[in-house]
This record gives C-alpha cells, structure tokens and sequence, in this order.
C-alpha cells in the first residue's frame, strides 16, 4: 500500500468544489424529486397503483438530496460554508434529518470507525458491532434482543422509518450541552409540521400522507443501507486503538460499493466510501475519480450489489480470527473447529 503522504497528495487535488457541478447536483436532485412527486400526485386519481410505480424514483431523488446534505456538512460541497450550512438546512426540510445535529453526531463517525475501543454507543447500531466474545458473554435474553435488533430485516427495513420519521423529531441521543443542535432539531420539526400542513390544506391530507410517507419510507430504507454496508462484510477490518490510524482504516475498515451507474448516480457515487474516509473534504462528484487515482496501490474491500445484501449477516467481530463473522458462524465455532473463510453467512 503507498504511503499516506502519497495518497494524500493524490486527493488533495480534488478537494476543492466546483460550484458549476455542485449547482448543477442541486438543481438535478431537487428538480427531479419536486417532478416526480408531481406526476406521483397527479397520477393518484387515476391510478393509486400506477402512481406508486414512481415513488421508487423520487425516493432515488431524496437519497440523492441526502448525499448533498451529507456533503455540506463536511463543508465539501461549496467553498463558502455559510453557503453549505444553508443548503444543508434546505436538504433537511426533505430528508426529515436535522441538519446541524446529524453533521456532529456523523463528525464523530469520522473520528471512531472500526475502532474496537472507541465505539459508539446507544441508538447508532449502524457502525458499531460487538466482538464474538462480547456476544458470547451476554445473558441469553441480551444475546436474543442483539440478534432481532441486528437481523436485516428489523435494522434495514422496520427500523429506518421509525428513525427518519419520528426519531430524529426528538434530541433523543444527543448531550444537552448540545443547545444549539437541539434547537434546530425542534425548529426543523416545525418547519416540517408548517410545509406538510400547508401542502396538506392544498392538495388534501390524505393524498399527501399517500404520496410523502411511501416516498420516504423507501428511501429511509435505502439510506440505511448504504450506511450499513459501507463498513460491513467479511473482508473489513476492526482494530484496536493502539493499531488504529486513519488511512488503514479508510481503506480496510471501510468498503468500495460497485454499483450499476444508475444506482451509483442516485446515490452520489457514496459507494467509494473508502475514498470518502480518506478525505471527507472531497465533493462525491470527485469520489469516482479519486478511486482510479489510487486503485492501482490500494487494495480496498469490494463488494458488489448482491455481495452488499450478503454483507449485512456479518454483524460480529472474531478478534482471534481477525474477520467479521454471522451469527451462524460465531455459534458453530464455539461448538466445533472453525469455519472456513468461505462458509456461506446465513
């Protein structure tokens, strides 16, 4: 692997935005998410289910909206970071995520990943993950509750529309010294409250709560993917604090995600999740580049579609084996040998 000045040299040239490309994101994401919805609308009395057929792609829209937001917050996307905080704020008002306190919790994201001794603790079951000696150590009623908690289809899919639509109403995880972040997170649920209610006396609250609620559920479920995998499969790393740096972890602890150019375009190229680590300065239309940059000295976790839908068994850290591991897996080598690295996850 080269060394760190190298890589850092390679994506320094690519930090700086371009306020044509960004502007450009801009009016694409949120034109094409205000037109979908309005053909969605327009369809609902001809044909409920002749209008759900688009809501896939306004959701494609939304989580294209998100990965803006994401990059404002990182002061990535605009030179000026009055401009990137009030194009975060704006993101906000259709992601249902408040701006300012996502932006610090995900900073503290950016600081810990795949650290063994500086997890994450409480609602963020995300990126973070216990080791197989941690789970083989907790009550049985514990072990059962990590497991429904972790299974793909409470955490990938029950859970994300819970979260983007009525947890982040409240500062529920966040310390109180945090005064500036809670606020904001109670005057974007009133901004969100006033637009809906406004739209609702408009075009009727039922055909809104019809269109928004699908539109956002799938894409809620889709944002929670992408982050899921983004550090997850039998290849990444976790170290302890004392092994721990920066760049290996970028590029061992978190994944390349090679999608199909539609998706990779709806999801503003966050598949190059390792280059993101690297430098989170570097706008996401510059991600792809970045990767040809360093693909030839680096070696990086790669998953592909179908491989990233595998990757959310892997939910354990085996610190003796040094790979994640699936439930599966970790009950079958505390009775026998251990499983190979090709053993199916289940």
């Amino acid at each position: 692997m080269a060394d760190r000045k190298t890589i850092a040299r390679e994506l320094a040239q690519f930090q700086a935005p371009v306020l044509r490309k960004s502007v450009l994101q801009v009016v694409t994401s949120f034109g094409g998410f205000c037109i979908s919805c309005a053909a969605i609308y327009a369809l609902v009395d001809v044909s409920y289910w002749l209008a759900l057929t688009l809501v896939p792609l306004a959701a494609g829209f939304l989580v294209r909206i998100f990965i803006i937001q994401h990059d404002c917050g990182h002061h990535a996307f605009f030179r000026s970071r009055l401009t990137n905080d009030a194009v975060g704020l704006a993101c906000s008002l259709f992601t249902f995520t408040p701006y300012a306190s996502w932006r610090r919790q995900h900073a503290g994201h950016h600081g810990v990943w795949n650290d063994l001794d500086r997890r994450q603790s409480g609602a963020d079951i995300y990126s973070s993950c216990l080791t197989v000696e941690e789970y083989r150590a907790l009550s049985p009623r514990s072990r059962w509750w990590y497991r429904v908690t972790r299974h793909p289809l409470v955490a990938n899919v029950l859970l994300p529309p819970f979260i983007f639509i009525l947890l982040y109403r409240l500062p529920f995880d966040m310390p109180k010294s945090w005064r500036r972040e809670r606020r904001l997170i109670h005057l974007t649920s009133l901004a969100l409250v006033l637009a809906l209610g406004g739209l609702g006396l408009l075009l009727g609250y039922d055909r809104v709560a019809a269109v928004q609620i699908p539109v956002l559920v799938i894409a809620s479920i889709i944002g929670v993917w992408l982050f899921s995998v983004q550090h997850r499969g039998e290849r990444t790393l976790w170290s302890r604090h004392a092994a721990w740096d920066p760049t290996t972890a970028a590029l061992k602890s978190s994944t390349y995600l090679r999608l199909p150019k539609v998706l990779q375009w709806f999801t503003g190229n966050i598949g190059f999740h390792h280059i993101h680590h690297l430098n989170p300065r570097v706008p996401n239309y510059w991600l792809q580049e970045c990767h040809k940059r360093i693909a030839t000295f680096c070696d990086v976790p790669t998953l592909s579609f179908l491989e990233s839908l595998r990757a959310l068994n892997f939910v354990l850290w085996d610190e003796k084996r040094g790979r994640m591991m699936t439930f599966r897996e970790a009950s079958e080598s505390a009775c026998g040998p251990a499983p190979s690295a090709t053993t199916d996850a289940k």
